[in-house]
């Protein structure tokens, strides 16, 4: 039977998940228990947390209540017997949850004789409409997220239609673990966190880890040099009077580090635009002038809480390719468009062939005039339906001063990686004053496009980690050439071949270490080198090499120049 969609599926299943916990252990609590991108959770109050072991035990009763096939029932409370029921029920999260619902109705669902839970729903119809699910890990949580509140325990679990549909979850979640980027950026030298010496949230980058990122760097110059970008650079710390001006003093306050020099207060920025709006007052400005578009590589900081540090993908200092367009009504269409095109294009050069898009809109607080907020929301949702784009709209996720488009890219395990934004924003131009002189002659504010194009570079690298699991395109590599002479005696030829290639602008090393031949190319093969050359008496005696390519093994002998030529072509195609 076709359930409603997939989230009440897996919403219904958090359900079962607590009921089963509530007739192992009567004494947890119940806290929340939604579905989401994955599965679902549910947090549970418990004098000793929950152990790996115990998920068996939950499971086993899951699968008699659905065996048992229970009804969800719902039923309508007022408010008032609602919090007596759950008062008595001795479920103090739930009550706290009602007493904060401004409705006087309360909604409640019931499977069984004794299981009930606070619920707005929708649900199954029955317990044994669950055919397939799996519960996966336990973590704590806070109750709201507030460090200051009662830990909880968390019990993840995902749920599907079928089970074949779960299977091939499980495969790839096992998959994800072995590309998992906090595992393999150590492990193969690329960067590493020292959180002791020096913090939590910051990267260390290594040479690997440096040279990939330069790789990424003067791809996204290139390109955007190319697309009439301008680079600017920016300091890291500013006054904090103009964070006020910009309104992220009010409104992004708890994600800054502030200071004081010389009795003044500054903060570290953790964004880059009030930068680029000094740099555009400089001047008066033309409309033939524009549109302006400036380009920076900046590195910015966010006070994160160390609960949601992960790895590469949520950090406390990073650096983004960030740039701002200062554009007039007319160009705005065609300006979101670019950038849209910009993105697909580096989509397709990074080895991403699909993606998520969604449409963020005006928040509950938010800077500006509500008609400036529709015409913003209307450009972006129209760039997107002339582009014939579908998307998701995200009722009241904006940023602060205006609404955005956000593009996930989608991986090699079908998983989404935040990457590219776009926000059109009519708020601070008009807060910082900014001006241009229209073709009438007349003063006007130009319109400022906030974008990004792969976001945070850290994500970035992050998120290509897991993608290839560590096996760059060629172009990518870090190592692209690994030489290794069989004798001693070979190292000279292994150095002139080694100067050759770095003439052709390769990236080579050499392995002589006092090691067996089979070591080597074992170890080289561990790493994931594109290609290994192996050099002895017959290859120098020829002027040949040895070629080995990775995932293919032994191609045989080659002219230098023949391979040369080979993987020019292999680089230029980004493969």
């Amino acid at each position: 039977m076709q359930v409603m969609d997939i989230d009440t599926l897996r919403h219904s299943c958090s359900h079962i998940m607590a009921q089963a916990v509530k007739e192992l252990w009567s004494q947890a609590k119940l806290a929340i228990g939604p579905s989401i991108a994955d599965g679902f959770y549910y947090d549970f109050d418990l004098e000793q947390p929950f152990k790996p072991e115990d998920l068996e035990r939950i499971e086993k009763k899951m699968g008699q209540i659905i065996k048992d096939d229970l009804p969800f029932i719902k039923q309508e409370l007022s408010k008032k017997d609602a919090l007596f029921l759950f008062k008595e029920l001795n479920e103090n999260y739930k009550v706290e949850l009602i007493e904060a619902l401004p409705d006087e109705k309360v909604s409640i669902y019931k499977t069984g004789d004794k299981f009930l839970d606070l619920c707005k729903g929708p649900h199954i119809s029955s317990t044994a409409q669950l055919k397939a699910f799996k519960l996966l890990s336990i973590a704590g949580a806070y109750w709201h997220g507030i460090e200051t509140n009662p830990m909880l325990s968390r019990i993840y679990g995902t749920a599907f239609e079928t089970q074949k549909e779960l299977d091939e979850y499980l495969k790839n979640l096992e998959e994800a673990k072995k590309r998992d980027h906090r595992k393999l950026g150590p492990q193969l030298g690329f960067f590493d966190f020292y959180y002791d010496q020096a913090g939590a949230g910051l990267v260390f980058y290594h040479p690997k880890g440096a040279m990939l990122r330069k790789i990424i760097e003067d791809y996204e110059k290139e390109e955007h040099l190319k697309r009439g970008y301008e680079m600017v650079i920016t300091p890291h710390i500013l006054k904090g009077d103009l964070w006020k001006k910009s309104g992220h003093y009010e409104y992004y306050r708890e994600n800054m580090y502030f200071f004081q020099i010389e009795e003044r207060e500054f903060a570290v920025k953790p964004m880059n635009c009030p930068g680029h709006i000094l740099i555009y007052q400089s001047k008066l400005r033309s409309y033939r002038d524009l549109p302006i578009r400036y380009f920076e590589l900046g590195t910015v900081y966010r006070n994160e809480k160390a609960g949601v540090l992960h790895g590469l993908l949520r950090v406390r200092g990073f650096t983004q390719d960030d740039a701002h367009i200062f554009c007039t009504p007319e160009q705005l269409k065609s300006e979101i468009k670019s950038i849209i095109d910009f993105v697909f294009e580096a989509m397709k050069d990074f080895g991403f062939s699909d993606a998520v898009i969604e449409l963020s809109t005006q928040p509950k607080k938010f800077i500006g005039s509500q008609d400036n907020w529709d015409k913003a929301t209307s450009a972006l949702k129209e760039s997107l339906q002339e582009k014939n784009l579908s998307f998701k709209i995200n009722q009241g996720e904006g940023a602060f001063y205006g609404p955005k488009i956000d593009i996930k890219l989608k991986d090699a395990l079908n998983r989404e990686w935040q990457c590219a934004t776009i926000q059109c924003d009519f708020a601070l131009p008009e807060r910082f004053d900014l001006k241009y002189i229209s073709s009438q002659g007349r003063e006007a504010p130009p319109i400022m496009l906030h974008r990004v194009i792969l976001g945070s570079l850290e994500r970035f690298i992050g998120a290509l980690l897991e993608h290839y699991a560590a096996s760059f395109p060629l172009w990518l590599s870090p190592e692209q050439i690994r030489i290794i002479p069989i004798k001693e005696q070979n190292n000279s030829y292994a150095q002139e071949l080694k100067q050759l290639l770095l003439k052709n602008n390769l990236r080579v090393t050499i392995d002589n270490r006092n090691e067996t031949l089979q070591k080597r190319i074992r170890e080289a093969e561990l790493e994931k080198l594109p290609y290994v050359l192996v050099v002895g008496e017959k290859e120098e005696s020829a002027k040949t090499i040895a070629v080995r390519k990775r995932s293919l093994g032994d191609l045989g002998s080659m002219a230098v120049e023949e391979f040369i030529a080979k993987i020019k072509e292999e680089i230029e195609k980004k493969k």
